[in-house]
């Protein structure tokens, strides 16, 4: 029978060490570590993403149980204490730089989006965590109330989260969208809660496409209409330009398209820049931005974002980023070697067998485990 290492070992080889320690040696702050590493650090917490521990000390004490085979991921057991300390001193920032890399090797493999178009596709919105106001005083949103918020620009080329950034509760969703540098000819799909004229211009001055739904009280003149498929559920096709108060803001001429869902019934009136694609592309790109929600419902629902280890800034930010980076490592498995499996499929086997010493690859395509020789177990019995 072949020796393998445990499958935890085999998912952390995916992230070069020396890599980690360069980034690691870059954000690091104050004097340096002696009781434990920054590697160690997020083997533990990304122990705890993957295996669904709910505590600093369920993570210490799972960590503690296989210390035997803790020396082949060149990492070493940890203290609650130290972690805490570690998790709420070192700076977050060597996750979001370690986000980088990974995102980076993913983009390399993952597969194209589903429509015809060459253009890049994305999709932008936000989630808001909740969090409790006494616990963690620095994350005011309300009155009594905490919170941050998780802004995302999706590539739907893999569904990978391009764009990603965490902030205070208060802090508008369109505020982080004018930050965004997208790539020109690039398309940029979002609901009502990004609505500002003023980007909308600026996105197609600078040769970017959006598609978004158009706010009920709008006004504006209709220029051009164009005839549609009304089998197909659009009702119109036309050219517009804003007027009122908000006509300054955007000068430039927009399509407004309406379509009625088929099956539900319920009508829909899209904005864009776009007058290349036909209509109902565009009604099918605005139904993709669906994609996007479901990214927000399997990392809440899979990985620990909603209740964390620690009460400071810092810990939090750590969490988050760890876990997102859970979600790329996930992510670059199946793309490298194009598994069939969803993302929760491959969580749920690395789950049961992450200390078992079983080829990671044979593990996820389902091959029976490799049986030992009976004769050679009869020998070692005898010896």
């Amino acid at each position: 029978m072949a020796h393998h290492n445990t499958v935890l070992a085999q998912l952390l080889k995916f992230i070069p060490r020396h890599e980690f320690e360069m980034l690691a040696g870059q954000h690091h702050q104050g004097r340096k570590l002696r009781k434990m590493s920054r590697w160690s650090q997020f083997v533990a917490m990304g122990l705890g993403q993957l295996s669904g521990r709910s505590s600093l000390r369920d993570i210490v004490t799972n960590v503690s149980a296989q210390a035997s085979k803790l020396y082949h991921l060149g990492a070493s057991t940890v203290s609650r204490s130290s972690l805490a300390r570690v998790n709420e001193r070192q700076p977050h920032s060597l996750y979001e730089a370690l986000f980088g890399k990974l995102l980076a090797r993913c983009q390399g493999l993952a597969p194209k989006h589903g429509f015809r178009f060459k253009n890049k596709l994305y999709s932008l919105d936000a989630s808001t965590i909740d969090l409790c106001l006494k616990v963690f005083p620095w994350a005011k949103f309300r009155s009594t109330k905490g919170a941050v918020k998780l802004h995302v620009g999706l590539d739907h080329s893999g569904y990978l989260p391009t764009f990603m950034t965490v902030t205070d509760g208060k802090v508008h969703d369109v505020t982080i969208g004018r930050t965004l540098k997208l790539p020109k000819q690039s398309i940029v799909v979002f609901d009502r809660g990004y609505t500002d004229y003023t980007w909308y211009n600026l996105l197609n001055d600078n040769a970017i496409f959006f598609v978004t739904r158009q706010k009920t009280n709008a006004t504006y003149d209709v220029l051009e209409r164009r005839p549609v498929a009304k089998n197909s559920g659009l009702t119109s096709d036309q050219t517009i330009k804003i007027k009122g108060t908000k006509a300054a803001d955007c000068p430039a001429a927009l399509r407004r398209i309406s379509y009625r869902n088929p099956e539900t019934g319920k009508h829909y009136v899209f904005l864009t820049n776009n007058f290349k694609l036909a209509a109902k592309t565009i009604a099918n790109i605005y139904k993709s931005r669906w994609q996007i929600e479901l990214f927000f419902k399997w990392i809440k629902q899979n990985l620990k974002i909603k209740s964390f280890l620690g009460t400071s800034r810092n810990a939090v930010l750590t969490q988050i980023w760890i876990a997102i980076c859970m979600y790329l490592l996930l992510s670059y498995i199946k793309f490298c070697n194009k598994l069939n499996l969803s993302l929760q499929q491959i969580l749920r086997l690395l789950q049961l067998n992450l200390f078992e010493r079983r080829d990671l690859l044979a593990l996820l395509r389902g091959d029976p485990p490799e049986s030992v020789d009976p004769q050679l177990q009869t020998q070692l019995q005898f010896t």
